[in-house]
């Protein structure tokens, strides 16, 4: 075989192998990038109760996320208590003290008027703790109170009546003198307290865009879950758990429903996420807001996605300063309330 021959199979080699490597690169590309082996472990489920990566400086605020996911869940007791910022209340007087078992008796089946919650206390013979009645406990008074908004809206007069019927049978029940407030007085501090609320809600949320190959569920799941989100109650839906046992998730990703329920997840490309986070649900000393940034950043470094608003503009730092600032006023304005972020009422308000 002469010199010419040999140095025409060499090139016609690399040619070869030059295409095969071009239509790998570009199936890849093309393709749905799926998590890696020692990412597909089965996360833990949660029980429910942005930048360009051009301009991503290295931030030391992903240790302090890290230290903060590393805490433990705390647990803890107790449900709803009423409150005079956001309950209207009914002093519920009695002559005989009661047992918790003789008062669970005569509760209502039902625990809501209209689209508001309501709540009737005892007051603890032995602790003097107003509490939702409880077996072997002896109460001496009673108070009822319904909610007068949340996210559904103002409570109104049809509400608050269907609120006095089922207090007025509980009272009639056990003996009780039911003091019910006037009913415009109520339906008008709701409508007060409503339209605060409306003012000084927010949902902060950022898009994470890819930038190449759509993801697997299974890519999405893996790389969240290196930043402490796990499996949520809705399908397509990871949180990052609060701090206590029954607090609401910090932050949220979510992405599309259907790709979560396909038959092989694993082929369903989806190339958006969201990240957000509920500003009046989470208490600011959990640093939600710091949370939510630096989640943003590690995941659109390893996930290769580009951060974005809600109108598909790049949110780069001084965007996440502006919005860190508006949201430290809105911090403020809960405060002066006494609806403090993360506060019971404030979430019982805001929801």
């Amino acid at each position: 075989m002469g010199s010419l021959q040999l140095a025409l199979l060499v090139l016609g080699a690399l040619v070869i192998a030059a295409v095969v490597a071009h239509g790998a690169w570009q199936a890849r590309k093309a393709g749905v990038r799926r998590a890696g082996i020692r990412g597909q472990t089965a996360a833990r489920r949660f029980e429910e109760p942005v930048l360009p990566l051009d301009d991503f400086e290295p931030a030391p605020a992903a240790d302090a996320l890290d230290a903060t996911l590393a805490s433990p869940v705390v647990r803890r007791t107790g449900g709803p208590r009423l409150d005079p910022l956001i309950d209207a209340i009914v002093p519920l007087s009695v002559e005989l003290r009661f047992t918790g078992d003789s008062v669970m008796h005569h509760l209502p089946a039902t625990r809501r008027a209209g689209s508001k919650p309501f709540f009737i206390e005892g007051l603890n013979d032995a602790s003097s703790q107003w509490e939702p009645p409880q077996p072997g406990q002896t109460y001496r008074e009673f108070q009822a109170g319904v909610q007068l908004a949340n996210r559904t809206g103002a409570l109104n007069e049809i509400e608050y009546s269907e609120f006095v019927q089922k207090v007025q049978a509980f009272a009639d029940a056990i003996g009780a003198t039911a003091d019910f407030p006037d009913m415009l007085d109520v339906v008008a501090r709701a409508r007060e307290l409503d339209q605060f609320a409306s003012q000084h809600d927010a949902q902060l949320a950022c898009r994470l865009v890819a930038r190449g190959a759509a993801w697997s569920v299974a890519f999405i799941q893996q790389h969240a879950a290196r930043h402490g989100f796990v499996s949520g109650a809705v399908p397509g839906r990871l949180v990052q758990p609060g701090r206590h046992e029954g607090d609401p998730a910090i932050l949220t990703l979510q992405f599309d429903a259907q790709a979560a329920f396909a038959e092989d997840p694993n082929r369903a490309a989806v190339r958006e996420v969201t990240l957000a986070f509920d500003v009046p649900q989470t208490s600011a000393a959990e640093s939600p807001f710091l949370a939510w940034q630096a989640s943003a950043q590690a995941l659109a470094l390893g996930m290769e996605a580009a951060v974005m608003d809600d109108a598909g503009q790049p949110l780069g730092p001084q965007a996440f300063e502006a919005i860190g600032r508006e949201l430290d006023r809105l911090y403020a304005m809960l405060e002066a309330r006494g609806l403090p972020a993360g506060s019971p009422a404030a979430r019982r308000l805001f929801s």
